[in-house]
């Protein structure tokens, strides 16, 4: 945690605490906040830079005043570890949705791999998937997208400040990035698998950084409730 005192225990919400939290899988990063003040009746919390459900790793919360530092942390560059499936893509470019395109992979060499790297390092031009949190006309693209209504987005410009390979499993590529903020992991690896000429989803992803802050020193919920139910003073308001 970045706030060591909040072990301790007194505890203050209301004048601001901060928290690194472990994001579970299949939670989505308002499940986080909604299992949170179902233990403890915070008035103020947020998080700084959401996860999808199928990602887990390092979420940073606020409570109180210190709500006031989100913004501050949702523009630190971002560290993760991922593994893509070669091969076949999604409509949502993970596994929210079923394969409905396939490919080739048989033509793909691991000098291949290792050869596209430089194509995807350094400021580069994304398209954020159309299941993504984004909001057009007051509603958010993934909920449009479960419709079956395609909104165009406009290319953004990401940097990828590192992508390196860890490992190669034909056809699952694990990996690591660290990008900056609104980088979207899903659609890096759906343009990957289009730069050798096949497809590509995401199979797995975890956040591991946020700036300096690491997931190894992240709660996770049952820790949460642990620290709560030994403090012996809680300041809500």
């Amino acid at each position: 945690m970045i706030d060591k005192h909040f072990t301790d225990k007194s505890i203050n919400f209301a004048e601001g605490e901060t928290i690194l939290f472990d994001k579970p899988l299949i939670w989505s990063s308002f499940d986080v906040i909604r299992k949170i003040k179902s233990v403890v009746r915070i008035k103020k919390i947020g998080h700084a830079g959401t996860l999808d459900p199928l990602a887990t790793g390092l979420m940073i919360l606020c409570t109180g005043k210190k709500t006031k530092q989100i913004e501050s942390y949702q523009h630190s560059p971002k560290a993760y570890q991922g593994t893509m499936k070669l091969g076949a893509t999604t409509l949502s470019y993970d596994l929210e949705t079923v394969v409905h395109q396939t490919f080739p992979t048989e033509h793909i060499t691991t000098d291949e791999i290792y050869e596209k790297l430089p194509l995807f390092t350094g400021e580069i031009l994304q398209m954020p998937p159309s299941f993504s949190a984004i909001k057009s006309g007051g509603q958010r693209l993934y909920q449009l997208a479960k419709r079956g209504k395609e909104i165009k987005t406009e290319a953004r410009k990401v940097n990828i400040h590192e992508f390196r390979i860890l490992n190669i499993n034909m056809p699952f590529v694990t990996f690591y990035v660290e990008c900056s903020k609104g980088t979207y992991i899903r659609s890096l690896v759906h343009d990957f698998g289009k730069s050798l000429n096949s497809g590509a989803f995401l199979t797995d992803l975890r956040r591991l950084k946020i700036g300096n802050y690491c997931v190894d020193d992240a709660i996770n919920f049952a820790d949460f409730i642990n620290i709560i139910n030994s403090a012996e003073n809680i300041v809500l308001e």
